[in-house]
């Protein structure tokens, strides 16, 4: 498809823009805007392509406009769009209104793609017994196995049962397709019915060609295979049963005729028959059915019935009944030439049976198979499942029906976060990268992302220069998710910290348990920078007096330990005691008069400020007042301002996926708006008596009176008031 990314080619169109987020958006909200979208300079495109997955934003839609099927949309996809609704509509104005439902009558019966639409939605809404409905929604057309009757073709090249009776009278054909299915599975047809696709016809004749064969091997060598005919595998079952067990007793024969010492240890001793006395036993007992079948000897044979372990006389009853007397005739004992003869019967048996096609279609009777396989059902299934493929009409219709029901609802909503950012920037809806609202700290997010990995998420979203708090979502019975909030209002002090919880509502009202798992810090607000000077310093000085007391309250413990200790040792030794020191009043003077030169000092410091101000021309005292301020607070906040003007939604969306073509600012009055802060409602009554405030200490006023006195004491001796009284 051939698109304009020519700058220089000029479009006959006359595009309107309005500017928003300090950039230039184009409008779309006419027809002729939607018609010659493809003219428009791709420069000029807010995104370029975006995810089909993390949105809130119909999928099935994105699906559709997925032509090609990558998990992306992009702009030439959208254009193709705009262009096929636009051409078989009538009336395109409807896609202004995003109604959920498509009015037969908007669509243009003239062209030929619009006439068949209109067929197949008039077809479509007789299937769902609405013969007379005007408007098809997109409702009707969720459930697509409503409008294909599993006995007629859809094009899928899937044959369910009632496809095969409904279309043949071929009872063969039909029962063909209920042992596929019993026996290799289903594939569902359009219909919602299981059915037969070409792979698992091709797979079940195939395996039923190699199970016939298997079958005719053993008919060939009747004599050889199948012994005892029928009921040869019940007999090989009954031989193996006690094929250890009558080895295990001949080997022992052979080693005691080897060498007749053996004979003694090759029996039960009398221990194991002295252990088994105390016991229980019944011929089902372990310790019965471990001794050896018969008493071994030298050359001699199998005693089937006298002399025989009791707990082994029905086996070997079982082997007599169904093996030996069927091919050895009736005996009361067998030797190990018979027993070897009648292994070597079965091996033929057991070589067969392993050959055996591992398939479940080998459980199916060799007569039933050879009936298909003689009948070319084969050949009939195949022709049925490519009659059915070539019916693609009916199922590309309702198709390309559900498609124009959905652009029609859904298509602008998309232009509108695609072409431009119009939802994001204005006050009404929100736009379908944004996953819901995040309360958390007397605030309310309403920039939410949805983040799929949030490693590679947090590598790029911090050039943003937004405020960052990612937080782990969790609701019952639902998968978790992780979301990014950006923080546009308010402060930061102590706020966000791992750990920290709050409740995020999603675009569907359902709340979840928001929990916070990494912060990327950043100004939030000019506000927050003015004062964030002096809160530093506020919090520096709260850490010196902490970190002083702290090595105060060590110093005192240390020292009361080291004069519990020094008590003990003098308790223990007593020493004569030390004449008491006289009164050094010289020390103590000399420490009074630090004091006095210390509180002096700041005094005139002080002094020689405020001499200084109260000597300026009273319009010239506020300018100073600003002046001190402006020094403090004025780097942070300037700082904070170029800083919050660089905010950029761009690198947030880029992060997941998506192709941002502009820098999408978040200014400072746009990200107030992105975030609420608490605040009384209007008209609200407030009662300031709170019986829990914490009580007010005099000692702050008083400490502001003494420095006042201590500054007019020194202005006073200065001469300072009679100046200013002249």
């Amino acid at each position: 498809m051939k698109v304009n990314t020519n700058s220089d080619r000029r479009s006959a169109h006359t595009w309107r823009f309005f500017r928003s987020g300090g950039f230039d958006q184009v409008r779309i909200d006419t027809v002729d805007d939607l018609r010659h979208l493809g003219e428009l300079d791709q420069k000029l495109w807010s995104v370029l392509a975006c995810p089909t997955s993390g949105l809130e934003f119909d999928s099935r839609t994105l699906q559709l406009l997925d032509t090609d099927g990558d998990g992306r949309i992009r702009a030439p996809e959208v254009i193709a769009a705009a262009r096929w609704v636009c051409a078989v509509l009538k009336d395109p104005d409807g896609l202004f209104r995003g109604a959920d439902a498509l009015p037969l009558a908007a669509i243009d019966s003239a062209h030929p793609e619009g006439g068949k639409l209109l067929a197949t939605a008039q077809k479509a809404l007789a299937y769902l017994g609405k013969p007379e409905a005007s408007a098809i929604a997109v409702a009707d057309l969720a459930d697509t196995t409503r409008l294909f009757a599993p006995g007629h073709f859809n094009g899928d090249g899937i044959v369910p049962a009632e496809l095969a009776a409904e279309t043949t009278s071929d009872p063969a054909l039909v029962k063909a397709v209920g042992l596929i299915v019993d026996t290799l599975g289903s594939v569902d047809d359009r219909s919602g019915q299981p059915g037969v696709d070409q792979d698992r016809a091709d797979a079940f004749f195939a395996a039923a060609r190699a199970v016939s064969d298997w079958h005719a091997r053993a008919e060939a060598e009747p004599q050889t295979v199948l012994p005892l005919g029928e009921a040869t595998a019940e007999a090989a079952a009954v031989f193996d049963a006690v094929r250890a067990k009558v080895d295990d007793y001949f080997t022992r024969c052979r080693l005691a005729a080897f060498d007749e010492r053996a004979a003694t240890a090759l029996n039960p001793a009398d221990a194991a028959y002295a252990e088994l006395s105390v016991q229980t036993l019944g011929t089902d007992a372990a310790g019965v059915a471990a001794l050896p079948l018969a008493r071994a000897a030298p050359g001699r044979a199998l005693p089937l019935g006298e002399g025989l372990n009791p707990a082994w006389e029905g086996p070997v009853a079982a082997l007599q009944a169904r093996v030996i007397e069927p091919l050895l005739g009736a005996r009361a004992e067998l030797s190990q030439a018979e027993w070897q003869d009648l292994a070597a019967r079965f091996a033929a048996y057991r070589a067969w049976l392993a050959a055996k096609p591992a398939s479940p279609v080998a459980a199916l009777a060799a007569a039933e198979l050879r009936a298909l396989l003689d009948a070319d059902v084969h050949a009939r299934l195949s022709a049925l499942i490519a009659q059915d493929r070539a019916a693609e009409t009916a199922a590309v219709q309702i198709d390309a029906l559900e498609r124009l029901v959905r652009y029609h609802r859904d298509l602008v909503t998309l232009l509108r976060n695609f072409v431009t950012l119009s939802d994001f920037y204005d006050a009404g809806d929100k736009a379908i990268f944004q996953a819901g609202t995040l309360y958390l700290d007397q605030r309310s997010c309403e920039l939410c992302l949805r983040v799929a990995d949030m490693g590679r998420h947090a590598a790029l979203a911090p050039l943003s220069g937004a405020y960052l708090v990612y937080c782990q979502c969790a609701r019952q019975d639902e998968a978790p998710i992780t979301i990014v909030a950006a923080m546009t209002g308010g402060d930061a002090d102590e706020m966000m910290v791992p750990g920290r919880n709050g409740v995020f509502y999603d675009r569907q009202g359902r709340d979840w348990n928001a929990s916070v798992v990494k912060v990327v810090e950043a100004p939030i607000s000019v506000r927050q920078a003015f004062w964030s000077p002096y809160k530093r310093v506020g919090r520096m000085i709260g850490e010196q007096l902490q970190k002083f007391a702290a090595s105060r309250d060590k110093a005192v413990d240390a020292r009361a330990a080291a004069g519990v200790a020094e008590a003990g040792t003098k308790a223990a030794a007593p020493a004569p005691a030390a004449p008491p020191q006289a009164f050094d009043i010289a020390k103590f003077a000399g420490i009074f008069a630090a004091i006095g030169l210390a509180l002096g000092a700041i005094g005139t410091a002080l002094a020689a400020v405020a001499t200084g101000f109260l000597s300026l021309p009273a319009w010239q005292m506020p300018l100073v007042v600003i002046g001190v301020v402006v020094l403090i607070s004025g780097p942070s906040m300037l700082l904070a301002w170029f800083k919050l003007r660089q905010r950029n939604l761009g690198p947030l969306l880029d992060a997941n996926g998506w192709a941002v073509n502009t820098r999408a600012r978040i200014n400072i009055p746009f990200g107030a708006a992105l975030t609420g802060v608490a605040a009384l409602p209007p008209g609200a009554s407030r009662s300031l008596a709170d019986p829990y405030a914490d009580k007010q200490r005099p000692w702050g006023t008083w400490m502001f009176l003494l420095i006042v006195a201590v500054i007019a004491f020194v202005l006073w001796q200065q001469g300072m008031f009679e100046r200013l009284s002249s």
